[in-house]
């Protein structure tokens, strides 16, 4: 009987504590401080600049636009950019709906720089609410903040367009636990192009490869899957998975020269190449390659030689599944 007065005890004390580091995650957290007191002059070369960033290496609109899937590879509908609203649910394999912002001037006219700045590199927005890392502010957050000052000049610049997106609703106990996700920026100087290895590595950091290329589970990386493909994409046709990017010379990259490597999305950026029109019934791959296409040759060559650094993961990858 005493055992048993022990153990209530103990488990009402573990419920208790429990309830407590949950009434603390869900009032106290996210925390990264306050939203630096900064006003970004919005030069010419910042713009230029940000808008390579967001269009073609971070990427930006390739979540944060329409894309057209009756065209290969769901490039950016004319019109579009900024306007937010696509969503990744749980037949994607998300806990939850992630709904990506509306970022133009419309929806973040009221944002300060530094409000801005704080959600891209830290993970929380102007009312203090977490973001969920599929935006990828962790990412964001070890680049030059020079060029994060670039995205916000370009982001600014976008033509506002009013298209309320619904709040994104995260399944229990994720919606508690990605409040303790986000953490302060450590900006990282830009690597000298010379550097190819570390400069190639600043660029596959904002461009986010790894997100895609690795297996993951309830949104998040499986460790030691990183860059050897597997990620699935159900679509109604059936299942696309990513490539397996590392060097293994039988299931990755490995028998690629570098001008393959940079061939390979140059091809989507010239005027020549007309994308494949595909129907609802066909797979279509999420890779946006008209996007990367506007990558120059010598970051994307920069990307292959910091690839080829890699451990080479031995992965084969059943790229489609046709239902």
């Amino acid at each position: 009987m005493k055992i048993l007065k022990i153990l209530g005890i103990v488990i009402a004390f573990v419920i208790l504590l429990a309830f407590a580091g949950g009434l603390y995650i869900n009032s106290a957290l996210p925390d990264t401080g306050a939203a630096a007191v900064v006003k970004i002059e919005p030069t010419p070369a910042r713009l230029a600049r940000g808008r390579y960033l967001a269009n073609h290496v971070a990427a930006c609109m390739d979540c944060h636009g329409t894309r057209n899937w009756a065209l290969f590879s769901g490039p950016p509908l004319s019109g579009s950019l900024g306007k937010g609203g696509e969503v990744f649910d749980q037949n994607m394999g998300f806990p939850g709906k992630i709904y990506a912002a509306n970022i133009t001037p419309h929806a973040l006219g009221n944002w300060t720089d530094g409000e801005i700045l704080k959600a891209i590199t830290t993970g929380v927005n102007k009312d203090g609410k977490a973001l969920f890392p599929l935006m990828g502010y962790q990412r964001f957050g070890k680049m030059d903040k020079e060029d994060i000052y670039s995205i916000i000049t370009y982001i600014r610049s976008l033509n506002p367009i009013q298209n309320e997106v619904p709040n994104t609703e995260l399944d229990f106990p994720v919606s508690l636990i990605n409040k303790m996700s986000p953490k302060p920026a450590d900006f990282q100087k830009i690597p000298a192009m010379q550097d190819t290895v570390k400069y190639g590595a600043y660029l596959v950091n904002a461009a986010g490869c790894v997100d895609c290329h690795s297996k993951m589970d309830k949104g998040a990386i499986i460790a030691g899957t990183e860059f050897g493909g597997g990620m699935e994409f159900k679509q109604p046709a059936g299942t696309i998975r990513s490539s397996n990017i590392t060097m293994h010379k039988t299931n990755g990259l490995g028998n690629w020269t570098k001008e393959m490597f940079v061939q390979k999305f140059k091809l989507y950026a010239d005027s020549t190449t007309k994308l494949p029109t595909l129907a609802k019934t066909d797979l279509n791959t999420p890779m946006p390659w008209t996007m990367y296409a506007g990558m120059t040759s010598n970051d994307l060559a920069a990307i292959y030689t910091y690839l080829k650094s890699l451990k080479p993961l031995d992965n084969k990858v059943e790229v489609r599944t046709i239902l």
